[in-house]
């Protein structure tokens, strides 16, 4: 994401090449006070700052994305090479810039810290129009962790509190494995199990929002095995309110020489007897024998 500003910006989706009047000088005007022209004599370079040990890919981050610790921002000014710099934030929330030293960044969204480096840079007389850009090329502060079965697992970054079923869709849906229920933990530790659809279907009450430093994680679907006298014996996923009669019906029903009184069901090594309405659970082997003629 890439946000550019003129000073007296009035609408925020226009961009910054957009906004250069066509009239300006080749250049902005340079002026310094007296006070700082001892440090105009010495050439100024790029402030450089260590990268984090491992860095994240931040991929695109909202505009609204509120910028936080050991997040890495790159600042410029429109035809000012000596200014450029990539900076990571510090502990304290700043980040050191040519000429201004120290600038507050934690709190800030790239849009209001344009137009704080903007102003300051004004305020001491080093620019008189400075054309600002901050672009956020490394998040690590405000970001949502999304793991399994979606289109991209990864980093969502969150600038205010997305529902489940947001993030979910942000990270490119459910793939066809996928359960039907999610797990969201949350950054202190306590965990949700949520049906998938009374997610996508049901009132705020049944999607609650993420916040940052909270994981969302859609498991694999689970599966029962079913064997024997069925038409289409194999391995099926295991949905709501799956009970032993539907799990038969899933196999397509009984074959010629199927008997319904001949079921077997293991689970956990242990054979079990179940009722045709009661409920399998993952991994459940159901074996259909033949009927006595």
């Amino acid at each position: 994401m890439f946000v550019s500003a003129l000073a007296g910006m009035t609408a925020l989706a226009v961009p910054a090449a957009a906004q250069i009047a066509t009239t300006r000088p080749a250049a902005p005007a340079r002026s310094r006070p007296a006070a700082a022209q001892p440090q105009q004599q010495a050439p100024a370079t790029p402030v450089q700052t260590a990268t984090p040990a491992a860095p994240i890919s931040s991929g695109s981050a909202p505009v609204g994305y509120v910028i936080g610790v050991d997040d890495v921002l790159e600042v410029d000014v429109l035809g000012q090479s000596d200014f450029k710099t990539r900076a990571r934030v510090q502990s304290d929330g700043t980040i050191t810039l040519p000429y201004l030293g120290a600038v507050q960044a934690k709190g800030e969204t790239a849009i209001t810290l344009v137009k704080k480096v903007q102003d300051l840079l004004k305020a001491g007389g080093y620019y008189a129009k400075p054309i600002v850009s901050v672009d956020i090329v490394t998040f690590v502060s405000n970001y949502v962790t999304v793991l399994g079965q979606v289109g991209t697992a990864g980093l969502q970054p969150v600038d205010r509190g997305y529902h489940v079923s947001e993030i979910i869709a942000r990270a490119g849906g459910l793939k066809p494995d996928a359960a039907d229920f999610v797990m969201l933990t949350r950054a202190d530790g306590t965990n949700l199990k949520l049906d998938y659809k009374k997610l996508a279907q049901g009132g705020p009450e049944d999607d609650p929002t993420v916040a940052a430093g909270d994981k969302v994680f859609v498991p694999e679907v689970e599966r029962f095995y079913i064997y024997g006298q069925v038409n289409a014996p194999g391995v099926y996923p295991i949905r709501a309110d799956m009970t032993l009669r539907r799990a038969v019906a899933q196999g397509g029903g009984l074959g010629p020489a199927g008997s319904i009184k001949r079921i077997k069901v293991t689970r956990d090594g242990q054979e079990i007897k179940l009722k045709l309405d009661d409920p399998i659970k993952p991994g459940d082997t159901i074996v259909i024998g033949e009927r006595l003629f």
